[in-house]
């Protein structure tokens, strides 16, 4: 049977979706996947992903011991301002260069021509690595959580690794498999997960609230600063203790070390890890109806909303908790499971941890969907293999692409098996690969000023535009430095912090490839689109592109 037609009330105005392929075609590309994406899909597919309760929940256990109550609270505020500043960059240039390509395609755009094949090709590396990191982030994590749930009625119950590992190839299955079934099923989904991760995650933070018997003071939650970084290692003589030498079974953590500044830097990673993955929006904007305008306000606003959400889902479960040590030293392996355990009992416990662990579900499968979107376009452009540029004639959906997607995420999380180390280092590579992939463009964009303003859509900064690119460059330089450092004292094989280690050997290959082989045949998205937008001349206009460049030439020829 072919493709059904959507009904008549879902159906785009022919003037919405003409204005839409007009503008893809801009870019040189025709429309193959469905355009019937809203506003709210948009924005619900970047809510979903940023997820703010999966983020705190895999990774509350790091911030409690990273900085604390002190550090995941003012700590949250501080790096939800500077991430608002590199999603209104962002949403600037999608604005301008709505397309699945995402910062690859914009880094292409906006480079001088000499550059452009370059950029495109480093940033789409950067942008792939922290796709498929995130996704592993984010499902792996939930085949954690899984186990975890079944312990509190079976404290017998040992997750071995390749339970585990078997948990997780279940996860990507089904993310792969809905995701097939391409954007009818998906659209469905999307508007049950925004309603799950808004109206759901507040009635569980009502909930956890009001049943708590105590709640701790504000100076608890905003000046507890906890340092547990330091780590127990065997010594030679097989005693414990640490290379500073000073006695068996002494700790010392990272404040002592170092400076309690460097604890609170390190474990901004928990505020950071959640608010990733807004590229989304970006990625989506070919399904996107009105792309040039609900893509990027789909770009801010879910962070926006992401912001003053997570903030309140943090407070509900810091001001909640009973036993700081219990808690941190949770029988349960999991610091947000013990809370709701001491709140609510193991029956209510388990309830509220389902609908976390839904919640989650719902983010890891529109990670895969934006990752699968933004490997079909790299393809598209040559940047990966053709192969994987195929569109479901029948569900209009990338399925190959997707189907890597679940591919590389697995293999990325074979390391990660039975090493919290390894999987905080996971955390660190997706946050860092997505946020150079965010940045490179962005910093293009305020080199190259003239020329992007020439692109610029309705979502426009004006004046704020280069002020606003310039602290979000330096916010990203700042996070890529501090997310390589080591978190766990003393560093050891198993404490160090491998992430430096990941995303140089995908600048070597990025670079090296480039330099051996790939600039040779690699040119990026079309080189005369390229130079059409920067001149700020419609490509489709028959002798548009050819009139404006006789006027340039003539322009210079003409000067004194």
């Amino acid at each position: 049977m072919g493709r059904e037609e959507p009904a008549a009330e879902q159906r785009p105005s022919a003037g919405e979706e003409g204005g839409d392929e007009d503008r893809l075609a801009q870019f040189g590309y025709k429309q193959e996947l469905q355009r019937d994406w809203g506003l709210a899909h948009n924005f619900g597919v970047s809510f979903s992903i940023i997820s703010v309760i999966t983020g705190i929940t895999t990774l509350f256990s790091y911030g409690l011991n990273t900085g604390g109550p002190a550090v995941m609270s003012v700590g949250w505020i501080i790096v939800s301002f500077f991430t608002l500043l590199v999603a209104i960059a962002m949403a600037e240039i999608v604005s301008a260069i709505p397309t699945s390509g995402g910062p690859y395609f914009w880094a292409a755009m906006l480079a001088p021509p000499r550059w452009s094949p370059f950029a495109a090709w480093l940033t789409g590396w950067f942008n792939l690595l922290g796709q498929v990191a995130v996704t592993t982030g984010i499902s792996f994590g939930l085949a954690n959580l899984i186990p975890t749930a079944i312990t509190v009625k079976n404290p017998s119950f040992t997750p071995t690794p390749r339970v585990t590992i078997g948990i997780y190839a279940a996860i990507l299955v089904s993310h792969g498999i809905v995701n097939t079934f391409g954007v009818r099923l998906l659209r469905l989904l999307n508007n049950v997960s925004i309603i799950l991760h808004s109206a759901g995650i507040t009635a569980l933070c009502i909930a956890v609230l009001a049943k708590a018997p105590t709640h701790q003071p504000a100076s608890f939650v905003f000046g507890n600063l906890h340092d547990g970084t330091g780590v127990v290692v065997e010594d030679s003589e097989g005693g414990t203790g640490t290379e500073t030498g000073t006695g068996t079974g002494t700790v010392v953590g990272w404040g002592i070390r170092a400076s309690p500044v460097y604890v609170a830097v390190c474990g901004a990673l928990l505020s950071q890890y959640t608010l990733t993955g807004f590229d989304a929006s970006a990625h989506l904007s070919e399904e996107t109806k009105k792309a040039s305008w609900s893509a990027p306000i789909g770009v801010v606003s879910s962070v926006g909303f992401s912001a003053v959400f997570g903030f309140f889902v943090l407070m509900a479960f810091l001001f909640s908790i009973q036993d700081f040590d219990r808690v941190l030293n949770s029988a349960y392996g999991q610091p947000v499971l013990q809370i709701l355990v001491d709140v609510a009992g193991e029956d209510g416990a388990l309830a509220l941890f389902s609908l976390i662990m839904v919640c989650v579900w719902h983010c890891g499968l529109f990670s895969m969907t934006s990752n699968s979107r933004m490997m079909f376009a790299f393809a598209r452009d040559g940047g990966i293999h053709p192969f994987f540029h195929k569109v479901d004639a029948r569900f209009r959906s990338p399925t190959r692409a997707v189907w890597l997607a679940a591919t590389l995420s697995f293999a990325l999380a074979l390391p990660s098996l039975g090493s919290s180390v390894a999987f905080a280092a996971a955390t660190s590579i997706a946050t860092i690969g997505l946020y150079v992939s965010y940045g490179l463009p962005i910093l293009i964009g305020l080199i190259c000023h003239r020329s992007f303003t020439a692109m610029k859509g309705p979502f426009n900064l004006h004046a704020l535009s280069r002020p606003t690119a310039a602290a979000a460059c330096l916010w990203i330089g700042f996070i890529t430095i501090i997310f390589c450092l080591p978190t766990a004292n003393p560093v050891t094989s198993q404490t160090f912090n491998y992430t430096a280690v990941a995303v140089g050997i995908v600048t070597v290959f990025a670079v090296g490839s480039w330099v051996v082989w790939a600039r040779r045949w690699f040119t990026g998205p079309s080189g005369e689109v390229a130079e059409a937008m920067r001149l700020g001349v419609d490509i489709i206009e028959p002798g548009a592109l050819e009139e404006r460049e006789k006027e340039g030439k003539e322009g210079e020829g003409g000067g004194p």
